[in-house]
């Protein structure tokens, strides 16, 4: 839940109606209940919660790398390798590299058809960067890394959708509440 803090909130407490001004909409201040906005990727991996990034290493096959992708309903894995990252398999890796190749899941590591040329961010990384990024690449999962290229999470196209559709939420409440003087 985000607070708005501005001259309006202190006027409607006091019980008068602020009048609206379209110079004040600049000045508005929104910050969450943390005490923060949420601007990087850190700041959306702290909202997620400690979701574990699941990986598996080169030498895993693809029967049971899609087995474990099934049983946690997930759509990609970090390959990880000697602490770091190495490639990602996604559902997108098996319908092309393995199904369409009609290659035997059982017998195919997934250092063989994993996607070695991968998207990361930092932990830094503006959200804004991070979507256009997933955008251009046409992506949906982004391995987000500390400077030693250290795994420090994951963020999906789901997780940005999300941010976006809670920040215009948040947004038109307010809007709403300025203009129309409700609280």
């Amino acid at each position: 839940m985000m607070i708005l803090f501005n001259r309006h909130t202190a006027m409607r407490a006091a019980g008068e109606r602020p009048r609206p001004d379209r110079a004040d909409a600049d000045k508005l201040v929104f910050r969450t209940y943390r005490g923060y906005r949420m601007n990087t990727v850190n700041d959306l991996l702290a909202t997620k919660g400690s979701e574990e990034v699941f990986s598996v290493s080169g030498d895993t096959s693809v029967l049971e790398a899609a087995r474990k992708m099934n049983q946690h309903k997930i759509g990609a894995l970090v390959i990880i390798h000697n602490g770091r990252v190495k490639g990602i398999f996604t559902e997108r890796d098996v319908l092309r590299r393995v199904v369409a190749e009609q290659l035997d899941p059982g017998a195919t590591k997934v250092d063989q058809v994993m996607t070695t040329e991968i998207a990361c961010c930092r932990t830094d990384t503006p959200i804004e960067e991070a979507k256009s990024v997933m955008k251009s690449k046409r992506i949906r999962h982004l391995p987000v890394v500390g400077d030693d290229m250290q795994l420090h999470g994951m963020i999906s196209i789901g997780d940005l959708n999300a941010h976006q559709v809670n920040n215009q939420e948040i947004a038109i409440h307010y809007l709403n509440e300025y203009l129309y003087g409700r609280t």
